[in-house]
């Protein structure tokens, strides 16, 4: 506010009321107007891996922005690598039924566990996407990042 007028004066590019904004299309910045939906990134980033390779592939159709697109491009790899070890997992548990009991609870056992860590590491996903950052997983978080166009 100008005060010796009393009229709102206009904030320096790039402030707001309580100080520095973030700029538009960074993560946990302001809905970037080209954006579907009006998403900011982190949030587009967030929902890439809400129901795995169905969202993965969707935010990859409709969003271009690198940062989506990292966290798009992971989520894919991540549920095809669940998808073939629960296909190796079913193969082993088959082989060891030949010894009776052996097969049912391994096979149980680590379906239970990978479960159980797929369950955190999805909802860790999701909050550090949301939080605006590009937690790389081994083997397929340089892939995600190579294929997003994006640098480390």
């Amino acid at each position: 506010m100008d005060e010796s007028t009393g009229t709102p004066t206009p904030d320096a590019p790039g402030t707001g009321p309580g100080g520095p904004s973030p700029h538009a299309g960074e993560p946990g910045g302001a809905p970037d107007p080209t954006a579907p939906g009006g998403l900011t990134e982190n949030q587009a980033g967030a929902l890439a891996y809400l129901f795995g390779i169905i969202t993965g592939v969707i935010m990859l159709i409709i969003d271009r922005r690198p940062y989506v697109r990292f966290h798009a491009f992971q989520c894919v790899a991540l549920t095809v690598v669940g998808i073939a070890l629960s296909v190796v997992l079913s193969i082993l548990s088959a082989a060891l039924s030949v010894v009776p009991l052996l097969g049912v609870l391994v096979g149980a056992l680590a379906s239970i566990v990978l479960g159980i860590l797929g369950l955190i590491l999805w909802i860790l996903l999701m909050v550090k996407a949301y939080q605006g950052q590009r937690w790389e997983l081994p083997w397929v978080g340089p892939w995600a990042r190579k294929n997003a166009g994006t640098h480390a």
